[in-house]
């Protein structure tokens, strides 16, 4: 048997580091005999790969009959998949169950929405639906053991195809899990799912979780007799801290959920002979601007990646939300053991607001690979129905400045191992997900899920729009004061030229001990998990630098946390900023240090100079727009240098160089640049990126 790994950021076919470009092709909807001229053009772009949703609605005949092209020839997954092998391509498949493609009925057939046992319900037994484009459809219940029945029949016939096509007979070297879990958009945490198959496996996560039910009354101050008494909240409804360890616990399973979900399909895939990397996508955190926030509840990429062999986040974006990229980047780059995107924007749906063009598309391809992005599958590579905008149209003709565009991408992409360099992130910017967590539990007005961008300002996620404002028993309302620290790091590193990456509080600490000094929002309590986790970082060597609080409590609201423990063994020193005043303390704890800030204001005079103290990796650019991220050879003296004007107009730059260097290239316009006295001084244009190489002198 034919082996598919993933190692130090790569695919791997048997020892064989292969890449993974890919664009998305959907067989079904253009004719047999426009295949091979499509995949030829897909070759000529420079893809290696292609990507292709299995819809089981355009499939299925009728329950448990299926058509592979014995009635439509278009629909013959084996011939196409064959002509992709021929032609030397390799390719990920996406045979759902739910495929969304902008399909009527998301990919599944029609029977299976409308029936009832398989639907998901609302908080008070009602159906659940997307309002999507073309026409409304119920959410399903992915914990049905009727609806899991139905997944069997279309898996047995589907992978009795696709088991033939892996290595070393053919091509296929990934299959998705699903498409874009996230309760059918419904992402609001009171909206979804409350089906008699969720309530069972919600009461089986609160019985694993807490063992005993006295133990669960103890924390939820309640007097169940019996776990499968416990019904989960549909609203929130808590006044004081105490009270939140019941919200806080659906939330969680929220992601429980999903996760579980995942890896019971996975399983499925694996007893019908699938032996390549498995992986999801979890979707593009919509909203007024995108996310302004790492996307983490009900998304756990790294608890995900636990289960199936990578995780990674959608992309549709533009060039003028440049921090949304990068956020999205930074976060799968500092998360996954493989930083893909599995949707990347190239064209659009015809009723997304403001889409863009071709103009965004390569900006947008720069910025991903800037924030850590090693490889991704452009979503569509072929047009269709529903699709606006892509280079190759269902009959294998070009929209040649598109195709002109992306075809110089593709050789750019080409002229370097992207994933042979490393990121230069001494600093990982940690996502509290006890933070987003409580945000989440805390929310009041439960949007119904839709992924267009509503007219209202505010989208099924939760923000401090939709949030409580109480202070819960705490100093301050931490549910809103999260982000805005989060964002306070989060420029402070940005305009202080430090090259970074975001992490997850659900890591291991094995991989937060990958960077020197990790920085992240603290307040009155912390997860017992992520106190340890961060104790033991400390303790053995690392910088953790906070703020505003050193939390007293745990997520128990009742017991002292790791990080308070260990601060109480030692005397903090006075950490001073350039003026002279106290702005924290630092604590020296084992091998390493905990560095409070004490207020918000202090974030973007103080953060560069504590981490100036431990010497961190930063490129000094002044007070320059530019934002800046270094690569280095992981095996060489060979440097990457990305330059960022996220502004609307031209900038100059003149920064120093990190290595000397005798010349240097802009390898995307390949053109060689001055340097001067051992600095870059260049222009970048608007919404523009360069990309710079060069070997160091002494290599």
């Amino acid at each position: 048997m034919a082996t598919v790994k993933i190692e130090d950021q790569k695919f791997k076919v048997d020892g064989k580091e292969i890449s993974m470009y890919s664009g998305s092709v959907h067989y079904w909807r253009s004719k047999p005999e426009a295949w091979s001229g499509i995949l030829d053009k897909v070759k000529d772009m420079g893809f290696n790969a292609i990507t292709t949703y299995i819809p089981w609605e355009i499939h299925e005949l009728q329950r448990g009959v299926f058509d592979f092209g014995e009635v439509e020839p278009s629909r013959d997954i084996d011939r196409f998949l064959t002509l992709c092998e021929e032609k030397g391509l390799y390719f990920a498949v996406r045979p759902g169950p739910q495929i969304n493609s902008e399909l009527t009925w998301f990919g599944f057939p029609e029977r299976i929405l409308e029936d009832p046992k398989l639907q998901a319900r609302n908080a008070k037994g009602g159906k659940v639906v997307l309002t999507q484009v073309p026409r409304p459809i119920p959410a399903l219940a992915y914990h049905s053991e009727e609806f899991l029945a139905e997944v069997d029949l279309w898996y047995d016939a589907i992978f009795s195809i696709l088991e033939k096509h892996q290595p070393p007979k053919g091509n296929l070297v990934a299959v998705q899990v699903d498409n874009e879990m996230g309760f059918f958009f419904n992402v609001n945490p009171y909206s979804t799912d409350y089906s008699d198959s969720s309530k069972a496996l919600y009461r089986s996560f609160l019985k694993e979780k807490y063992n005993t039910v006295s133990e669960l009354n103890k924390m939820y101050s309640s007097n169940y007799s019996g776990f499968d008494e416990i019904d989960p909240p549909g609203r929130f409804e808590g006044t004081r801290k105490e009270e939140l360890r019941y919200y806080l616990d659906w939330i969680e399973y929220r992601e429980f959920y999903l996760i579980t979900s995942m890896e019971n399909l996975g399983n499925r895939m694996k007893s019908r002979g699938i032996h390549v990397p498995l992986f999801h996508n979890y979707p593009h955190p919509l909203g007024p601007g995108g996310a302004k926030g790492a996307p983490t509840t009900p998304f756990n990429l790294p608890a995900l990646e636990e289960k199936l062999g990578f995780v990674g986040f959608d992309i549709y974006s533009r060039k003028e939300l440049y921090d949304h990229v990068k956020t999205i980047a930074s976060y799968v780059s500092g998360c996954s053991r493989f930083p893909y995107i599995p949707e990347f924007i190239m064209g659009v749906w015809p009723w997304y607001i403001k889409p863009g063009d071709v103009t965004d598309e390569v900006f947008v391809t720069k910025e991903a690979l800037m924030h850590g992005i090693k490889e991704f599958n452009r979503y569509m590579l072929v047009d269709r129905n529903k699709w606006l905008g892509s280079p190759i149209n269902r009959k294998g003709v070009v929209k040649e400045d598109s195709y002109a565009a992306h075809k110089k991408v593709g050789t750019n992409l080409m002229k370097i191992r992207w994933n042979d360099f490393a990121k230069c992130d001494d600093v990982l910017l940690v996502v509290n997900r006890d933070y987003d967590r409580l945000e989440a539990a805390t929310t009041l007005l439960p949007v119904v899920g839709d992924f267009l961008e509503p007219v209202f300002g505010f989208s099924e996620y939760p923000s401090s729009v939709i949030v409580s404002d109480e202070n819960l028993g705490f100093r301050r309302p931490i549910q809103q004061h999260k982000s805005t620290w989060f964002d306070a790091f989060y420029r402070a590193l940005t305009e202080g030229g430090v090259v970074f990456s975001l992490g997850d509080t659900a890591q291991s600490v094995e991989a937060l001990k990958k960077h020197k000094v990790l920085v992240i929002s603290a307040f009155d309590y912390i997860g017992k998990k992520t106190a340890d986790k961060l104790a033991e970082y400390i303790e053995t060597g690392g910088t953790v630098v906070l703020g505003p609080e050193v939390p007293k409590l745990d997520d128990t609201f009742s017991s002292e946390s790791a990080l308070s423990k260990l601060v109480s063994s030692t005397t903090g020193k006075p950490v001073l900023n350039s003026n002279g005043m106290e702005i924290g303390k630092k604590f020296a704890c084992g091998k390493g240090s905990l560095i409070q800030i004490f207020e918000l204001e202090s974030v973007s005079s103080g953060l560069i100079e504590i981490l100036d103290s431990v010497e961190v990796f930063r490129i000094d650019k002044g007070k320059s727009v530019a934002d800046l991220v270094l690569y280095k050879g992981k095996t060489s003296d060979e440097y990457i240098l990305f330059v960022a004007n996220p502004s609307d107009k031209k900038i100059e730059i003149d920064i120093p160089l990190p290595s000397v260097s005798e010349s240097i290239t802009d390898i995307w316009e390949e053109k060689k640049e001055q340097i001067s006295a051992g600095r870059l001084v260049t222009e970048v244009s608007a919404h523009d990126i360069r990309i710079f190489s060069w070997k160091a002198i002494n290599a």
